[in-house]
């Protein structure tokens, strides 16, 4: 597991370090200098000689000026620009600059018109609150100008520590090095694509800084195969789940096939496709293994959903469904009759989002039912059900994910190059395993399908999102290693479900 901070987060336990464990600020600030020049060394060598160090009046450029001492006390050619008020600087930032013009370093307020082979960003670090304007947003755009290699101290200057936006302008970094551990900005996008490599040096803020308040956010990095459910070795195809897939409607046999097939492939027991009689051809040929459950009138669906849901352990609904009568009819029995846990994807939560009393039949069966309910929408979905358009869920995607999750009750998984998976009580998962080649169709069902799996497996809801997700995204970049993110399609992911499982 990997934690990943917010700006107020990060102050907390640099301040709980300081005064509970008594380690000086001085000392944490060298010790982020050196883990700054180490990277500079790692990535550039010592053949970058004549840098600049932007610094603004506060901790962060503390940290710059004290970069800029270690690189010409290495034989650099350094120059120090100071932005920012002499009036304003912190405390540290006044000792950093005492010691480095006690070392001679060559200091100006005016920024430089000249060519350097490498500038280190410390103007604010994740103190910046308020959009760059006048001399500090000319500054940044000069940086930017600059053919040099540049690199971030903590966080590229510009970019929203907590939501990743650029506040008016913004540091493009070829690499970032921030300290402790990685912040939601450089991790959302379009931050993401301002920090450049990011590294995370330690500095001697560990987890006893948290004193209990943990990080909101985490995410996954571990190896697979230690994150799946056990198996029993004497167990059979109903120990490990049956699932219910309502999915598929008339030329549209792709959905259920795929996101039948994942949850097969995840491990569940046994998978049953309620779907219309059309697509039996193909799913018997592709996914002889599915038990289906086929229809071609109003009644036959009524029948083959009561049998499947009084079957099933858990049930996925909505991949390829289409916006229908007949997905609306669907709905209103599992969500009526059916108490088992429930997957909601593609159509339908389209459907629900377009019809108030499927929407309050969908809350009274969490809320009185206490029903285990997963939703998985894409932005354009999620927008649809949560009543707001998507740029303003972009803004504060994690809090708006989290406050629909809480008003709703359900698991939420909302899907975007950084997918967020919410449930009141928890903490929020953050997912950063996937790649751009996964923007395709069907990949949404393959996820839908890997979640429903993992659930009938009797794994909690939560768990059973988050580990969905993580392994969807590993999968991606599997495929995108073995074929490329141009070729790659929602077929490709569950061919690396075999490798994937093994490490």
């Amino acid at each position: 597991m990997e934690y990943i901070v917010s700006a107020e987060e990060m102050r907390t336990y640099d301040t709980n370090t300081i005064e509970k464990f008594h380690v000086p600020a001085v000392v944490l600030m060298e010790r982020a200098a050196l883990g700054v020049v180490e990277v500079i060394f790692k990535v550039c060598g010592k053949n970058r000689k004549k840098v600049l160090i932007a610094a603004g009046t506060g901790n962060n450029g503390a940290d710059g000026i004290a970069v800029g001492r270690l690189l010409m006390q290495e034989g650099f050619q350094v120059t120090f620009f100071l932005a920012g008020e002499k009036g304003r600087f912190s405390e540290l930032m006044k000792l950093q600059v005492d010691i480095i013009e006690s070392y001679g370093g060559k200091i100006c307020t005016v920024f430089p018109e000249d060519e350097y082979d490498m500038i280190v960003d410390a103007l604010f670090g994740i103190g910046l609150t308020r959009a760059l304007e006048g001399s500090f947003k000319e500054v940044v755009r000069k940086i930017n100008e600059s053919k040099s290699w540049k690199v971030s101290v903590d966080m590229p200057s510009g970019i929203h520590t907590d939501t990743g936006e650029v506040m008016g302008e913004a540091v493009r970094a070829d690499a970032t090095v921030t300290f402790a551990y990685r912040k939601l900005g450089m991790v959302l996008y379009p931050g993401c694509e301002y920090a450049g490599e990011v590294y995370v040096k330690q500095i001697g803020i560990t987890e006893e800084s948290f004193e209990r308040k943990m990080p909101k956010v985490f995410s996954y990095k571990e190896p697979v195969k230690s994150l799946l459910p056990k198996r029993r070795p004497d167990g059979n195809k109903g120990t490990f789940g049956k699932v219910l897939v309502i999915a598929g409607s008339k030329n549209m046999s792709g959905a259920c096939l795929l996101s039948a097939e994942a949850a097969l492939r995840t491990g569940c027991g046994m998978v049953r496709i309620l779907t219309e009689k059309e697509n039996k051809t193909i799913l018997g040929e592709k996914l002889p293994e599915a038990i289906l459950g086929l229809y071609e009138t109003k009644e036959e669906m009524k029948e083959q959903l009561q049998k499947g849901c009084e079957w099933a352990d858990c049930i996925l609904a909505g991949p390829g469904c289409g916006i229908n009568e007949d997905t609306e009819e669907k709905l209103k029995f599992v969500l009526k009759a059916c108490e088992k846990p429930i997957v909601i994807d593609a159509d339908g939560l389209n459907v629900i989002s377009e019809n108030l009393s499927l929407y309050n039949s969908l809350k009274t069966s969490i809320i009185e039912k206490k029903r285990t309910v997963i939703l998985t929408p894409h932005l354009g979905e999620f927008s649809r059900l949560h009543g707001k358009s998507v740029s303003e869920i972009k803004k504060a995607f994690i809090a708006e994910a989290e406050s629909y999750a809480m008003e709703c009750g359900c698991v939420l998984v909302c899907k975007d190059v950084r997918t967020v998976v919410c449930k009141k009580g928890e903490n929020v998962y953050l997912n950063m395993s996937g790649n751009c080649g996964m923007a395709t169709a069907g990949s949404g069902d393959v996820l839908a399908g890997v979640i429903t799996g993992l659930l009938a497996q009797k794994m909690e809801a939560f768990e059973a999102a988050v580990l969905g997700v993580y392994l969807h995204g590993k999968a991606g970049d599997m495929a995108a290693m073995e074929k490329n993110e141009y070729t790659l399609i929602a077929g490709d992911l569950i061919k690396q479900f075999d490798n994937l499982f093994r490490f």
